[in-house]
């Protein structure tokens, strides 16, 4: 197992600030994937206000090999999580909020009317912010895309992960073609389609060369990379940890490619700094 270097080790958060996104998301019933997937911007992003907060629950029905967050049967869904979130938002203040999820196969639609429903009740609650969801695959089910595109988020992320090799290793329930084709429909909708790719899991630079033109062909104008983090001794190992100026390098390479924006880093996750990302892109 490759040795963790000093470059990935990160200072906790500020305890005051915290507690503030902790009484406005989880004293309400609410989830933050900054938690639940062991994000290690948790410091930073929490700092300044921009968790992002999970809906459906913090149960997911997949087991992908590399996320830390927890797996098995759901409990019921919170008719009122649209408005708590749209209320913590409002309490926080942001100007651009990311909303995500755990998988929910089990849902018929995959929980997209809740996304929808909850990108509503943003706009009616705090008409100023930005929404930003960051969605599952819902099966392929186009339906279930649609109604979170007609709910009209200003971005739509949804991440491949890894390259398309290594899919039936860490994520065996997903699909890559799957995965493009959501991208290339948000794209065509309209809407800035975001996807977020980690490195370090066995993956060759002719595989992320070749993702990041699939994604670029399919319209896909924003991509974050970041050093894969085992979650734990169960999880699938690292393989290796990429030097910093690699990621300079991977950010060259996707403009490159043919994307309008990369943000990359050892320690970038999908929403890292998604704000500033959005308020570039529309300038």
């Amino acid at each position: 197992m490759a040795r963790v270097p000093d470059w990935i080790k990160k200072k906790l958060p500020a305890l005051s600030q915290y507690q503030k996104v902790f009484r406005t998301t989880y004293a309400r019933g609410l989830h933050t994937v900054c938690k639940e997937a062991k994000c290690p911007n948790r410091g930073e992003g929490e700092s300044f206000g921009t968790a992002t907060v999970l809906i459906l629950g913090d149960t997911c029905t997949r087991n992908c090999a590399f996320c830390g967050v927890s797996h098995g049967l759901p409990g019921p869904l919170n008719p009122d999580e649209p408005e708590l979130i749209a209320a913590s938002v409002a309490e926080l203040g942001l100007s651009h909020a990311v909303i995500t999820s755990v998988t929910r196969d089990d849902l018929p639609d995959g929980g997209a009317a809740v996304f929808a429903r909850t990108v509503e009740a943003i706009r009616k609650k705090v008409p100023a912010t930005t929404v930003e969801v960051l969605i599952p695959d819902f099966k392929g089910k186009r339906e279930s895309l649609q109604a979170v595109i007609d709910a009209g988020p200003e971005i739509i992320n949804h991440n491949v992960e890894t390259v398309e090799r290594l899919y039936k290793e860490l994520r065996a329930s997903a699909s890559y073609p799957r995965s493009l084709e959501i991208l290339k429909l948000v794209a065509e909708a309209g809407i800035i389609a975001k996807s977020g790719l980690m490195v370090g899991v066995g993956e060759t630079r002719d595989e992320i060369t070749k993702l990041m033109t699939d994604l670029a062909k399919a319209g896909c104008s924003v991509l974050t990379v970041g050093q894969y983090l085992q979650p734990s001794k169960s999880h699938y190992q690292v393989i290796r940890y990429y030097e910093p100026e690699e990621f300079q390098q991977l950010e060259e390479l996707g403009i490159q490619s043919g994307l309008k924006k990369v943000v990359a880093g050892p320690l970038v996750r999908s929403s890292y700094k998604s704000g500033d990302v959005y308020r570039e892109l529309k300038h």
